[in-house]
């Protein structure tokens, strides 16, 4: 019986234990909250505007040729030669390869000769028609014979005019013994070395791509086509280009083409943009930031991004209310660009929101402005 007494005396000293920490605990949260309420947070803040802002995109795209050429010869010969260096600058009209023109030069000289020897027959059939007529008019010669000097005449001015086309082909096909550049552009491999034999239409000697200018693909979301409508047909719009590790150096372009169909794998729009490139940064293959500015929205309501905090309700920020306490309030971002977010709905301009310190606030917390504190102490000797 004493031991039952024991442990009920036991007990009742355990619960009044417990009874007095847990009062104690709930007198510190208490005199935590008054502490919260009575010293001011030191947090930065910053107001919420109104100005014009960018609808734009950013992405990555790839850096294309404006016109690539492969280089093929026309006539089947002996390479004897190559004009260019691999990867150099190539000049448009410049000499690329020439092929052995002695098998061409003749057959042009050939040509030239069954053109001569026509032009020879071609003469004569005319002086003896003449002289057929004369003599049919005189009554001296029989009208079959006018007529088969008239008919030769004309046989051999046919024959002229294949002579002639005969001796053109062959002077085209001497002159594509020399290979020259259609464009300005960037050598790549070469293909064939001097010494091979090379086949008319059927062997590459060089590819070229024109690199001033050049174009940059980059695909947009198929939900922001809306915006994209008639601005392609009224006028480019901007694009910039920043390469990888040099985003201080801006390519200025603008968007020249747009898919007529959305990529049903990925939902995009593809697009391309053309770019000067007189600097010669852009490569093609290579991957660049793109920047697509597709309009101006004139009255956006602008906050720092560093305000915009996540929640169980979704994003929000906090609002300084006249007293200098803070309230959490719920806002709509619609996008962000560069550390500005756009607000949708949740404030109104003259708004003044916590930009840093927001992890020791919460609802009714005091707060006071460090960046205002900083100056006072500045201006103190």
């Amino acid at each position: 019986m004493k031991k039952l007494l024991g442990l009920l005396l036991l007990a009742g000293l355990v619960a009044v234990c417990v009874w007095r920490i847990q009062g104690l605990q709930e007198r510190r949260a208490a005199d935590t909250k008054k502490d919260i309420k009575r010293r001011p947070a030191s947090v930065l803040l910053a107001p919420v505007v109104c100005k014009p802002m960018p609808v734009e995109w950013q992405t990555f795209g790839t850096v294309e040729p404006a016109t690539t050429v492969t280089i093929r010869a026309q006539v089947t010969g002996l390479l004897l030669e190559t004009g260019f260096t691999e990867g150099g600058m190539i000049q448009a009209g410049q000499l690329l390869a020439r092929i052995d023109p002695r098998p061409f030069a003749a057959e042009l000289r050939q040509a030239e000769a069954a053109l001569a020897r026509t032009q020879a027959q071609y003469t004569n059939a005319q002086i003896e028609a003449r002289r057929v007529v004369e003599l049919f008019d005189k009554k001296f010669s029989s009208e079959n014979d006018r007529d088969l000097a008239l008919t030769a005449v004309a046989a051999l001015r046919a024959s002229l005019l294949a002579d002639e086309a005969s001796v053109e082909s062959a002077r085209i096909r001497l002159g594509y013994c020399e290979i020259r550049a259609p464009l300005f552009g960037c050598a790549g491999r070469r293909q064939v070395d001097a010494g091979n034999l090379v086949m008319a239409n059927t062997t590459p000697l060089v590819t070229i791509h024109q690199v001033q200018p050049v174009d940059v693909s980059f695909a947009i979301p198929q939900q922001e086509m809306a915006r994209l409508q008639g601005r392609t047909q009224t006028g480019e719009l901007p694009v910039e280009a920043r390469l990888p590790g040099e985003l201080a150096l801006v390519e200025s372009g603008g968007l020249t083409f747009r898919d007529n169909a959305v990529d049903a794998a990925t939902g995009t729009l593809l697009l391309k943009a053309r770019f000067a490139n007189a600097a010669g940064r852009l490569w093609p293959g290579q991957f660049v930031h793109v920047r697509l500015v597709a309009s101006i929205e004139t009255n956006a309501l602008v906050i720092p991004y560093r305000a915009v905090q996540n929640g169980q309700q979704g994003t929000y920020v906090y609002l300084v209310l006249p007293d200098n306490t803070v309230t959490d309030r719920v806002v709509q971002i619609t996008r962000t660009l560069g550390e500005e977010s756009l607000v949708g709905k949740g404030v109104v301009p003259g708004d003044v929101v916590v930009t840093d310190g927001q992890q020791q606030l919460r609802p009714g917390a005091a707060i006071t402005n460090a960046a205002a504190s900083s100056l006072r102490n500045s201006r103190q000797p």
